[in-house]
C-alpha cells in the first residue's frame, strides 16, 4: 500500500508560482510510489510570516491522521527560521508523519533519516529547555531586584464602582467611567458578589446560634 503524501508549496511573492516546485515534486512522489492526497499552497508569504494559513492547515490535517509524509522542495520552504523547522519536524515525528525534502534529499523515512530526527528531536528539546531556564532566572532576578512580577493591582475606587453598578450603571459605561476594561469590571463585580456569598451563610449561622441561645418566651 502507497504512502500518502501531503504536498507543500511556499513562494514569497504573488508574482511568482509554484510550478517548478510542483513538477519536481510530482516526480519525486512518482519515483517514491507516493499517493497525493492534498496540496497545500502559500502564495505570497514572507518566510518571515508567523502565520501561513496553508501550512498552518496541513499541520492541523497531520493531526487528524490525514497524511503519512510530507514532502516540500527545499526546508526553507516549510519553515521561517531554523528553530521553527526544528519545531514542526519535531512534532511531525511524535506525530508518526515522515518528512522528505527534495533539494537537501532529506528523509525522515531512512535510517540516516531517523537519526537526524533523534538529533533535531533533542536540539528542539534542548532549546525548550534553555527557554524555561532563561525565564525562570529572568524571574529570580526580577524578585531579587524587588520588581513587581505578574499584573498590578488594580487601583480604583471599588465601593463606588458597584455603587454606580447597584444604580443600574452599564458595564461599557462603567468601563469609560473608571478608565478599565470591561473585563476588570466584571472582575470586580464578581469578586464582591464572592465575598457576599462567603458572608451570607455565616450571619445565617450566627443568628440561628443567637435564637437557639434565647431563653423561650413563656406566657405571664
Amino acid at each position: 500500500m502507497s504512502k500518502r503524501a501531503a504536498l507543500y508549496l511556499r513562494v514569497s511573492t504573488l508574482d511568482q508560482n509554484t510550478d517548478t516546485q510542483r513538477y519536481d515534486l510530482l516526480q519525486m512522489a512518482q519515483q517514491r510510489g507516493l499517493s497525493i492526497v492534498e496540496e497545500y499552497v502559500d502564495h505570497g508569504i514572507s518566510g518571515a510570516r508567523t502565520r501561513r494559513p496553508a501550512l498552518d492547515r496541513m499541520m492541523a490535517d497531520a493531526r487528524r491522521g490525514r497524511f503519512d509524509i510530507v514532502v516540500v522542495w527545499a526546508a526553507d520552504r516549510l519553515a521561517r527560521s531554523t528553530k521553527h523547522f526544528l519545531e514542526t519536524l519535531d512534532e511531525l515525528n511524535r506525530l508518526g508523519v515522515e518528512f522528505a525534502s527534495f533539494r537537501e534529499q532529506l528523509d525522515t523515512g531512512g535510517a540516516l533519516g531517523r537519526a537526524v530526527v533523534v538529533i533535531i528531536s533533542a536540539v528542539a528539546e534542548l532549546e525548550r529547555n534553555l527557554i524555561v531556564e532563561r525565564v525562570r532566572a529572568g524571574l529570580r532576578r526580577a524578585k531579587l531586584e524587588g520588581r513587581r512580577i505578574g499584573r498590578a493591582p488594580l487601583e480604583i475606587n471599588r465601593v463606588a464602582l458597584l455603587r454606580d453598578r447597584e444604580r443600574g450603571m452599564s458595564l461599557k459605561d462603567l468601563a469609560k467611567t473608571y478608565r478599565i476594561s470591561k473585563a476588570s469590571v466584571c472582575r470586580v463585580i464578581k469578586d464582591a458578589q464572592t465575598a457576599v456569598s462567603k458572608t451570607l451563610p455565616q450571619a445565617a449561622s450566627t443568628s440561628a446560634d443567637n435564637k437557639e441561645l434565647r431563653p423561650p418566651i413563656t406566657a405571664a
